[in-house]
């Protein structure tokens, strides 16, 4: 009798189960995915614990009450008392953008109906953004039956991963062979208490054979290769008890249900990044309902929700900023070069040290200049100095000598289009001023001997001052570190602009690096918007300010501009931040009286939102 019962009830849970496989192929029984069309609470940074009822001023300083209240059959407002209503279903929502991120907020429900305890429904979200889906984490939902036979088969497992034995010298009849050699070898027997260390060779040479192999011949083989043989099938005997292993990274929920009766309903939070231009995502879920390793059926794609993103940079203003650009009809280019010279000679020789491409470089630029479009050339001045060796008058006379010669060198260069430019020699004894500059930037010196050099200064006379660092004790490390860079050949080159007559000109050219600034709140690189706008002190500051959540600075800039809607509702969200109420509706207002557009425009924000929904504002609007 009691084999018939079961035999009758377990045709009735085949019944059962059959009708819900048909049921879920045919979408009648599914899974649900849905989101509150309420404002989830942690979506609303406002401060609760305020009163429903506030006193405000409008645009005009007029105050108002802003209350529970609707409009009666004569359009008056008048208190109500109110029943929170009940959770509506959507399909949509509007979420908020900030900082480069949003949360998708959405439940999933799976109806006790669709539970079964042999059953584990495994139901796997989709987020779909700019045409490109993404598998989000999947939810397992596991009957009480199906976790057990899950943790049977890993016990079944665990017994044939006990039965490998680790140490394989249990495989040796080591009994057989102590008696063997205690029988017919006594000398090898001996080593038993020797502490000593043979070698196999030794050992082989003294017995004949090696220790390998007398282990080898007292080792039960058989055993030994059957339990090689388990070691080899652990890959297929985990994959024959556990059919159905249990998943622990990448997943969101894996919930036991003992109960068939019971709904679940899972709160799922997706954090996603925004980039540039992404209007919205959606969230659809499929699965599959699993008996062991096999799957018994598909559930179907659910409709997906769609989430449309709002962000602060829309409040981006699009204004275009100029600045104004002087250009002179007189241009100004200098450069040098470090042309050796031979003690006490002004004769270039390219041969000598780095000369060779120094004097190339500078004929590659003389060629550049010279064949511009834009420019025509006026004259070159060409400027040698020397090192202070030697006395003031000499080191004049060198350095005119040099660079005459520089120019000299250069001379097949003076006519080009018709054009003749002028190469102008002038004479730089000692540059004293290099000299100091570079005293002052080697790292090599110490304060004590750069102070020292310093005292230098003093002394007008250039040949005396020379004298007096010959004396100094470094004097050996000026000459041969800082003197030879003081012989340099200058060239400045003297040009205009080729078709302009008058000597300035003022005109406007678009300021490229605020545009890169507003691009980058359009791109949602607020970090990159603060550090190029905030020197602007505008709108776009206060917009990357307030994407970035500081509150205090974007205020800040706030104040010091002057009223518009924008500003009023800019205002109005970090007010709401702040949990000041009052001041977020009376400036949400203005903005609103000033452009309707931010009346829907406040059901975006969360910030916003959350006070119209708690005081009822769309009621006055």
């Amino acid at each position: 009798m009691k084999r018939l019962a079961l035999a009758i009830l377990s045709t009735l849970c085949a019944c059962s189960s059959a009708n819900k496989v048909e049921a879920v192929k045919s979408g009648s029984l599914s899974p649900g995915l849905s989101m509150s069309q309420d404002i989830h609470p942690s979506e609303i940074q406002v401060d609760t614990r305020v009163d429903d009822t506030l006193r405000v001023s409008d645009a005009q300083g007029r105050e108002m009450l802003i209350m529970k209240a609707v409009k009666d059959e004569n359009g008056e407002m008048v208190a109500s008392d109110y029943i929170s209503p009940a959770v509506v279903s959507a399909r949509f929502r509007n979420v908020a953008e900030r900082h480069g991120k949003v949360d998708l907020r959405f439940d999933v429900s799976v109806p006790g109906a669709m539970v079964e305890s042999f059953w584990q429904l495994r139901l796997q979200p989709v987020l779909k953004v700019s045409g490109e889906s993404t598998a989000l984490e999947p939810i397992f939902i596991t009957g009480e039956q199906y976790r057990k036979a899950q943790l049977r088969g890993y016990q079944r497992y665990e017994r044939f991963l006990q039965s490998i034995v680790s140490d394989t010298t249990i495989f040796i009849r080591s009994g057989q062979l102590e008696i063997f050699l205690k029988r017919n070898l006594p000398q090898i027997y001996a080593l038993k208490r020797d502490s000593s260390y043979v070698s196999d060779e030794a050992f082989a040479s003294i017995y004949g054979v090696t220790e390998r192999e007398a282990v080898e011949h007292y080792t039960d083989s058989f055993r030994l290769r059957l339990n090689n043989r388990r070691k080899g099938m652990t890959g297929k005997m985990y994959a024959r008890y556990v059919k159905a292993p249990i998943v622990k990274d990448g997943l969101r929920l894996d919930s036991v249900i003992t109960s068939v009766n019971g709904d679940i309903v899972y709160h799922y939070v997706q954090t996603i990044p925004v980039g540039p231009g992404v209007r919205k995502a959606e969230i659809s879920l499929s699965g599959g309902v699993f008996e062991e390793d096999r799957e018994v059926c598909g559930i179907p794609r659910t409709k997906p929700l769609t989430f449309y993103i709002s962000s602060l940079s829309t409040l981006v203003d699009p204004v275009d900023r100029y600045l104004l650009k002087i250009t002179e009809r007189r241009v100004e280019a200098n450069t040098a070069c470090y042309i050796e010279f031979a003690e006490g000679s002004a004769q270039v020789d390219a041969s000598l040290g780095n000369n060779a491409f120094e004097m190339e470089r500078i004929a590659g630029t003389l060629e550049d200049l010279l064949g511009s479009g834009e420019f025509d050339m006026d004259s070159i001045v060409v400027g040698a100095s020397c090192s202070p060796e030697g006395t003031w008058a000499f080191n004049k006379g060198l350095s005119q000598q040099r660079s005459e010669a520089v120019c000299s060198y250069y001379s097949g260069m003076r006519s080009r289009n018709g054009i003749h430019v002028d190469f102008i020699p002038r004479a730089i004894p000692e540059d004293w001023d290099l000299f100091r500059e570079m005293v002052s930037a080697d790292s090599s010196l110490t304060r004590e001997q750069k102070e020292s050099i310093s005292a230098s200064w003093a002394i007008a006379d250039p040949d005396a001052r020379e004298r007096a660092l010959s004396k100094e004790p470094l004097y050996k490390h000026l000459r041969e570190k800082i003197y030879p860079h003081l012989r340099v050949v200058r060239f400045n080159f003297y040009m205009h602009r080729r078709g302009m007559v008058k000597d300035t000109v003022h005109t406007t050219v678009p300021d490229t690096m605020y545009m890169r600034g507003v691009q980058a709140i359009r791109d949602r690189d607020y970090k990159t918007a603060v550090t190029i706008l905030r020197p602007y002190g505008d709108l776009n500051t206060a917009v990357a300010y307030c994407a970035l959540d500081y509150n205090a600075s974007a205020m800040s800039v706030l104040e010091n501009l002057p009223g518009g809607p924008k500003v009023d509702y800019m205002k109005a969200i970090i007010h709401a931040r702040n949990g000041e109420d009052r001041l977020a509706v009376e400036s949400y207002l203005r903005a609103c009286e000033a452009d309707p557009s931010f009346v829907h425009r406040g059901n975006l924000d969360p910030e916003i939102s959350g006070l119209k929904n708690k005081y009822d504002i769309i009621a006055k609007l």
